[in-house]
């Protein structure tokens, strides 16, 4: 069993793209900006952006964060989008969500320029994604593929079982690795909370991405052995420690662990990568502007 370390890999990225970074300032030119937006005093969405001005500040990207009330309108925070747009200093664009009841995701999202828009999100990115041309890829999914391929993971012909069909996660996933590229040519099958048969489904994949957001979902007589198991999910959980609590995936990791051949820890394994991405993506807005 080899542990698929995301801190370690995402950390060789970062290198990577700071080198690039320090390439573009010494030639001259200002270093990629990237612009976050963040409504309201959602703790979590407060403790992201803190993580990506950390990261950008980490590779050398210039970054802005906007903050305002849950209580702007719809059309007020629209037109910060457009504004942020239209300035050519900015490199990419992100709105944090979830956004308050009062705004609608599907019109943020549609009004971010497609070419900024280093989320993945915006349809343009999505159906360019699902027809195999260059786009943006969400930042969770594009981290997955980037460490399956830094680790070799075999995946031409293999049999590979999505658990949850997420526009963020578990779509795309499935999309990609069922592409005419590597990582992919998988035969890929999507369960759900629908799903009938799930454990025996499981039981017959080479891959299981798990990316249903339920705890410990995945158990050892759901795995065959030698899989390669990739954990998406992150809860807290009770614990007897000092802080109360202790987070797990979707995977029951002691018990699967030991059947696999390959497989990520949580936390330290798709999280850092989905970080990553982000700053890939940045990168690349960058460079397509400006070459």
């Amino acid at each position: 069993m080899i542990i698929l370390d995301g801190k370690k890999i995402s950390q060789e990225i970062k290198k990577e793209i700071t080198e690039t970074v320090k390439s573009i300032v010494a030639a001259g030119k200002p270093a990629p900006h990237l612009a976050a937006i963040l409504v309201g005093n959602d703790g979590a969405s407060e403790t992201y952006v803190g993580h990506k001005e950390k990261d950008c500040h980490e590779v050398g990207f210039r970054s802005t964060v906007l903050r305002f009330p849950d209580s702007i309108s719809q059309e007020e925070l629209l037109s910060e989008i457009v504004r942020l747009n239209n300035d050519d200093d900015i490199t990419g664009l992100i709105v944090q969500l979830p956004l308050p009841k009062h705004i609608s995701e599907k019109d943020v999202i549609e009004t971010i320029n497609p070419q900024k828009d280093v989320d993945g999100f915006h349809p343009v990115n999505v159906g360019k994604m699902v027809s195999g041309i260059p786009s943006f890829v969400s930042a969770t999914p594009d981290g997955i593929i980037e460490l399956m391929k830094r680790y070799n993971i075999e995946t031409a012909g293999k049999n590979c079982v999505i658990l949850g069909r997420s526009n963020i996660v578990g779509r795309p996933m499935a999309n990609l690795l069922s592409q005419k590229a590597y990582p992919g040519d998988c035969t890929v099958t999507i369960c759900h909370s629908r799903s009938k048969n799930i454990k025996e489904i499981c039981a017959a994949a080479d891959i299981i991405v798990a990316a249903l957001g339920v705890p410990e979902f995945l158990t050892a007589d759901m795995v065959k052995d030698g899989a390669v198991v990739i954990d998406v999910g992150i809860t807290r959980v009770k614990a007897d420690n000092k802080s109360g609590f202790r987070l797990v995936g979707d995977v029951k990791f002691d018990e699967v662990s030991i059947k696999t051949s390959y497989i990520t820890p949580v936390p330290g394994g798709v999280g850092p990568m989905t970080r990553v991405a982000l700053l890939k993506n940045t990168l690349k807005s960058y460079e397509l502007k400006n070459n």
